[in-house]
C-alpha cells in the first residue's frame, strides 16, 4: 500500500484491491479499525460484494507492466528482487523484528559533502551540501523536474457559505487549469478546495491535506458503510483546525497525476514529455504530485483570506511521501504532518523493517519513483543508495516537520522507528540551522510526544491512520502558527 499495508503486485487484483477501497477510507477518516481489529461484533456486518476488476482496470495493469518493462529494459535490468510480503510463511516475508533491521549501516551523513569534507556553517549548506543532496535525489531517486512546465490559471469554481460543525465558513472549489497547448490531447485540471471561518478577523493558517476525491470517497463509503464516519466519533480534523482559527483545504493528487504507470502517458508528466515514456532521470509521481500541491500554494499568495506565509501541508502514506517531498523541494510550505509515509517517504531505506526498495519498485509503484531507482533493486542494492530519508528530511530544516506512525500491529510496513531514525538523522542539520532537533536518538514509549524542539515526532497505538495524531500536531504546529489577533500560546 506504500506506506500501508503490503501490496506485492498490480493493484487490480480482486482482493487487494477490496483491501486498498478499505483502507483508503481509513487514512482519511480518524482513528478507525479494520473489523478484525474490533471487538467481536454482535451480528457481523456483512462481507461486501466480491471485487471484479473492469475491463478498463484490467487495461490499466497490463498498461503499467509494459511500462514497466520498458524501463526495465532501458535500463538493461533482467530481473528484479522481489519486495517484503504480506505473507508471514513466504521467503521474502517482511521483517518485523528489530534485531533482524541492521543489515545496512551506512547511513549517509547529511553534514558530509561528497568528498568526505565536513559541513561546518550554514552558508556551506545552502551553497554546496544541499544542492547536493537535492541532485542525488533528482538523478537517482525521484527524478528531475521539467523546466518551464506549463502555467496554471486559477479559477473559483463556486463559493458556498455553510457550516462545519459550529463554526460558519466558506468554501471555494477551484480548478487549476494546466496549460496544455504543447499537448493538446492531454488535458489537467487540479482539484483544490479551501475552507476559511467566515468570521476571521484576517488572512488565516491553512493546513492543506493532500487528499482522495470527494467522489472516492463516496465510492467508498457506498461499499463499504460500516468504514462511515459515524456520530460521537469526535471532530473531524478539519474541525480541530477551525476551532484554532485557521483554515483547512484539500488537493486531490491525482488530478496532477495519475496513481498508476499507464498514467505516465497523461497528467502533468504526460504533458511535459508530450505523451512519450519517461527517460530513467525524469520525474516520478511523487514529484509531479508535490509539483501540484505547489501550485495550490501559488493560489494561496493570491487569495485575501489566506495567510500564505502560513501554510501547512499534511499527507498520509502515499500522499505523506508527496507531502514530505514538497517540503523538500518548496520552502514556502511552513510546516508539515508527515502521516505514516514509510518506505521513500521518512522510513530509512536501510532500516530492514516493514516495507522495502523491492515493494516500491514493482510494476504498481515504480511510477512514484525516477526510473534509476530501479536499479537499486536489482543491478545494486540498498546500501548503494547514495542517499537516505534522513538526507530527505534534513531537506526540510529549518522548518518545522511532525513525523508520525503508528503501533507495528497495525502499522508495521510503515514502520514507525525507521521514521524516527530519520528524523534523529535530520536533527544535526537543524542544530547547523539554529532549531532543535528532537532531543533525543533513543526511539520513544508508545503515545510519547517529542514536540519541543523544531523536528517532532509521535508513535500512536493505532493503526495505519493519521486520526490520533493530529491533536499532538496541531499542538506543535500552534507554536508556529497563529490566527490573525491570537497570541503566541493563547489560540
Amino acid at each position: 500500500m506504500g506506506g500501508g499495508m503490503p501490496m506485492n503486485t498490480v493493484g487490480w487484483n480482486m482482493q487487494r484491491v477490496a483491501v486498498l477501497l478499505a483502507i483508503v477510507l481509513l487514512c482519511c477518516t480518524g482513528d478507525l479499525r479494520l473489523p478484525a481489529q474490533d471487538a467481536p461484533a454482535k451480528t457481523p456486518a456483512p462481507a461486501p460484494p466480491a471485487f471484479k476488476p473492469t475491463p478498463e482496470q484490467l487495461a490499466i495493469e497490463a498498461a503499467s507492466e509494459k511500462d514497466h518493462q520498458h524501463m526495465m529494459d532501458l535500463l538493461g535490468i533482467k530481473a528484479l528482487r522481489p519486495g517484503a510480503s504480506g505473507d508471514k510463511g513466504a521467503p521474502n516475508a517482511a521483517n518485523y523484528d528489530e534485531s533482524k533491521a541492521a543489515i545496512y549501516t551506512n547511513v549517509p551523513d547529511p553534514l558530509a559533502m561528497n568528498n568526505g569534507q565536513p559541513v561546518t556553517t550554514a552558508k556551506q549548506w545552502w551553497t554546496v551540501r544541499r544542492p547536493q543532496i537535492l541532485e542525488l535525489f533528482d538523478r537517482e531517486i525521484l527524478g528531475r523536474t521539467p523546466a518551464n512546465l506549463p502555467k496554471v490559471t486559477w479559477k473559483v469554481v463556486s463559493v458556498k457559505q455553510e457550516k462545519n460543525g459550529d463554526v460558519p465558513v466558506v468554501t471555494k472549489t477551484l480548478v487549476g487549469r494546466v496549460d496544455n497547448s504543447a499537448d493538446p490531447k492531454i488535458t489537467v485540471n487540479l482539484d483544490l478546495t479551501l475552507t476559511t471561518p467566515a468570521n476571521a478577523k484576517g488572512p488565516v493558517p491553512v493546513i492543506m491535506e493532500l487528499a482522495f476525491s470527494r467522489e472516492l470517497m463516496a465510492l467508498l463509503v457506498k461499499r463499504f458503510p460500516q468504514f462511515a464516519p459515524k456520530p460521537g466519533d469526535g471532530p473531524t480534523w478539519e474541525q480541530q483546525v477551525l476551532a484554532r482559527g485557521w483554515g483547512y483545504a484539500e488537493y486531490v493528487p491525482t488530478s496532477a497525476q495519475p496513481d498508476n504507470g499507464a498514467g505516465l502517458s497523461e497528467g502533468i508528466i504526460g504533458l511535459a514529455n508530450r505523451g512519450e515514456p519517461r527517460t530513467p532521470d525524469q520525474w516520478g509521481a511523487l514529484k509531479a504530485w508535490a509539483w501540484g500541491a505547489s501550485r495550490a500554494l501559488d493560489y494561496f499568495e493570491t487569495d485575501k483570506d489566506v495567510d500564505a506565509k502560513q501554510i501547512g501541508i499534511e499527507g498520509h502514506s502515499r500522499y505523506g511521501k508527496a507531502s514530505l517531498v514538497a517540503m523538500a523541494y518548496d520552502q514556502r510550505f511552513a510546516i508539515g504532518y508527515i502521516s505514516s509515509s514509510g518506505e521513500s517517504g521518512a522510513k530509512l531505506y536501510r532500516h530492514h523493517f516493514g516495507e522495502q526498495i523491492g515493494n516500491v519498485a514493482a510494476a504498481s509503484e515504480y511510477h512514484w519513483m525516477a526510473g534509476n531507482f530501479l536499479k537499486y533493486d536489482s543491478l545494486l542494492n540498498t546500501g548503494d543508495l547514495p542517499v537516505d530519508s534522513n538526507e530527505l528530511i534534513a531537506l526540510v530544516a529549518p522548518r518545522p516537520v511532525f513525523i508520525s506512525g503508528g503501533a507495528t500491529d497495525g502499522d508495521g510496513w510503515a514502520d514507525a522507528k525507521g521514521m524516527f531514525m530519520a528524523a534523529a538523522g535530520a536533527g544535526p542539520v537543524y542544530r547547523l540551522l539554529g532549531k532543535k532537533d528532537m532531543g533525543t536518538t533513543a526511539f520513544p514509549p508508545m503515545e510519547t510526544p517529542l514536540i519541543e524542539g523544531d523536528v517532532a515526532f509521535r508513535q500512536h497505538a493505532g493503526g495505519h491512520t493519521p486520526g490520533p495524531n493530529w491533536p499532538t500536531f496541531l499542538t506543535f504546529a500552534s507554536r508556529y502558527l497563529h490566527a490573525p489577533g491570537a497570541t503566541a500560546m493563547g489560540q
